[in-house]
């Protein structure tokens, strides 16, 4: 009796679980952005100058989006997260199974300093994210990739003199060199 009792618990439990998970997935796919309809103008530091280059608005992307369906600029970095984590869980994942499934040689090892390099990653950006707060701005989400560093950073306009102090930053805990950095401003 004690045997039957606990299996319906875990039961009821799992199903709660299960259900609680569905429910997330469905609410969080519902509510999908489009990032690069969201940010009409970037700030991109060049080697000597700050320069501001517009985008066109895709008319696809304009007519797709109704009226009274602006994003905050917390939800559109919120979205940033999530898609930059879940890019970074696949990739990551991946990497374990092929660890798990190569024997020695190049493909281990590889495969290990690949995932050692997301994790350094993943600890700088959180790094470059923190301080940038901390210099009194309301969200950034960093984003590092071979290539370079993307940082979006919530402000009602950045000044060159923001600029500069962002790029300190970024330069500090990172070993990009100046062209390698782009700061955005999400307004």
């Amino acid at each position: 009796m004690k045997t039957w009792k606990r299996n319906a618990i875990v039961f009821a439990v799992l199903f709660f679980v299960c259900g609680g998970i569905w429910l997330n997935w469905r609410y969080e796919k519902s509510k999908a952005v489009d990032l690069v309809s969201t940010l009409d103008a970037e700030k991109i530091l060049d080697d000597a100058a700050l320069v501001l280059a517009s985008r066109e608005p895709d008319p696809a992307a304009a007519a797709a989006q109704e009226p009274g369906t602006e994003q905050s600029a917390e939800q559109v970095f919120a979205q940033m997260r999530l898609s930059r984590q879940q890019s970074r869980d696949s990739a990551v994942h991946l990497l374990q199974e092929t660890i798990a499934y190569a024997g020695e040689g190049e493909d281990l090892s590889a495969s290990t300093l690949r995932l050692d390099a997301i994790v350094s990653m993943a600890l700088s950006e959180a790094s470059i994210e923190s301080l940038v707060i901390s210099k009194g701005y309301a969200d950034c989400v960093a984003y590092m990739t071979e290539e370079g560093i993307d940082l979006a950073v919530a402000s009602e306009g950045l000044t060159e003199t923001d600029v500069a102090a962002l790029t300190d930053i970024v330069l500090a805990q990172t070993d990009y060199e100046l062209p390698q950095i782009r700061i955005i401003e999400v307004n």
